[in-house]
């Protein structure tokens, strides 16, 4: 699997939560005003990481501007899109990200695209800490758009069985596919390294497992590959893993 598609929103703006009460649920003007702030930092010119700084405490900004730098080298052509949530059950402000790229290798080219969710506290006016509550990222070097589902839970309770899903939505008829999935440890996310993923014959749908959950509560994250005619399919998928079923819906 790539290094540059785990170099994704996770990497970029990994932190730990926080919870702070707010008064009201409603998406306020303070929540607009960051989440604009914070788009137009994303997209400024490769290097030009001031506006981005200015939006983070010193002690979260702090090891994310070499991430952000290798992460915007890999993929020059951005498109970031940063838009308020809904606050989570206990109180949290919640933001929509979603980055759009493009990458290309001697012959080959790629197409980058990862949503996430994710929930901040700020502390005068500044991003303070930040939890990732759902995260996904998919990257293809299909000559064409292939439409790819991912039909894989945000989060899940401790021990339990569950489905990763890779849905390939356009009809391959009876061209060959072959995948493979991998648990990826906190250290290879972290450390942006790249698995060997054994790849298995599949059926012309796409890859469909049923794993289990760990029985401690924290993080779960997975990598796939499909090759498949028209080219090859790299997805990141990130579980939270509960103790209680109030924790599913953050």
């Amino acid at each position: 699997m790539s290094r540059a598609l785990r170099a994704s929103l996770v990497s970029l703006l990994l932190g730990s939560a926080l919870a702070l009460p707010l008064s009201s649920r409603a998406v306020t003007k303070s929540q607009f005003d960051l989440s604009e702030r914070l788009e137009a930092a994303l997209n400024q010119p490769e290097g030009n990481v001031a506006a981005l700084k200015s939006l983070f405490t010193p002690e979260q900004f702090g090891g994310l501007e070499e991430r952000y730098r290798l992460f915007s080298s890999r993929f020059p052509q951005l498109n970031w899109s940063v838009r308020p949530g809904s606050p989570t059950s206990d109180g949290r402000s919640t933001m929509q990200i979603a980055v759009k790229g493009t990458l290309q290798q001697e012959a080959l080219s790629f197409f980058f695209y990862a949503n996430q969710r994710l929930a901040v506290t700020t502390e005068s006016g500044l991003i303070a800490n930040q939890e990732i509550l759902s995260d996904q990222a998919v990257m293809t070097s299909a000559k064409q758009s292939l439409p790819i589902s991912l039909l894989i839970p945000d989060s899940v309770l401790t021990g339990s069985r569950y489905d990763v899903d890779v849905v390939v939505e356009k009809p391959l008829g009876n061209a060959l596919l072959a995948g493979g999935l991998i648990a990826l440890t906190p250290q290879q996310v972290l450390g942006q390294e790249s698995p060997d993923i054994q790849l298995q014959p599949l059926g012309g749908g796409g890859l469909f497992k049923s794993v289990q959950a760990p029985f401690k509560s924290g993080i779960q994250t997975w990598a796939a590959l499909l090759v498949h005619p028209e080219g090859v399919v790299s997805v990141s998928k990130q579980v939270r893993v509960v103790d209680h079923k109030g924790q599913l819906q953050p």
